[in-house]
């Protein structure tokens, strides 16, 4: 999918046909350099407890978020040895993966299309999960309504962190940029 030289993402393509210019009058840019873009996507699966117990876990996180994102995940290990929790240090205790580029608008167009609708008793994402900057996190209690995930060989239905790092200066530049690309804020 992502390896013809020709193909862009829909959410890539509507950001540079459409978006950019609503955003631009809506917050009266004078320069098209100042207008927010999506920078990066993060992913994260923290296993916790049942890594400690068992290491296979650990590997089971990496392998399902490598699915879910199209590209390589890395272990998250522990920075020191915590004896109440039974980690040592370098434990690996979850996994995390980077998107960008045309990566990350396909997983954005992914998570708004085709996952959200998926889980239950949905009524939206929050709107005040902005940190103040322009970046926004959400979670997802279910790894499992991505359409990637093979249900029946899931061993162990993981949450799941997701941050989308924008350029925008402000939660309300971040909010109209998310709104654009149809993300379904509740508030």
């Amino acid at each position: 999918m992502l390896d013809n030289a020709t193909y862009t993402p829909r959410l890539k393509a509507a950001y540079a046909s459409s978006i950019k210019a609503a955003l631009k009058e809506e917050f009266s840019y004078k320069n098209d350099m100042q207008i927010p873009r999506l920078e990066k996507i993060v992913l994260n699966i923290g296993c916790g407890a049942e890594a400690v117990r068992d290491s296979k876990k650990a590997k089971s996180a990496v392998d399902d978020l490598t699915t879910i994102a199209g590209q390589k995940a890395v272990a998250t290990k522990a920075k020191k040895s915590i004896a109440g929790f039974r980690v040592r240090e370098d434990m690996p205790l979850g996994a995390k993966v980077t998107l960008r580029g045309d990566r990350m608008y396909e997983f954005l167009d992914r998570l708004i299309t085709v996952a959200m609708p998926r889980i239950r008793d949905f009524r939206g994402v929050s709107g005040k999960s902005f940190d103040g900057r322009g970046n926004y996190a959400t979670g997802l209690k279910e790894h499992i309504v991505f359409p990637e995930i093979n249900f029946d060989k899931v061993d162990e239905v993981w949450g799941m962190d997701i941050v989308i790092c924008t350029t925008a200066k402000t939660d309300a530049e971040a909010k109209a940029l998310l709104k654009h690309f149809n993300m379904p804020f509740n508030s």
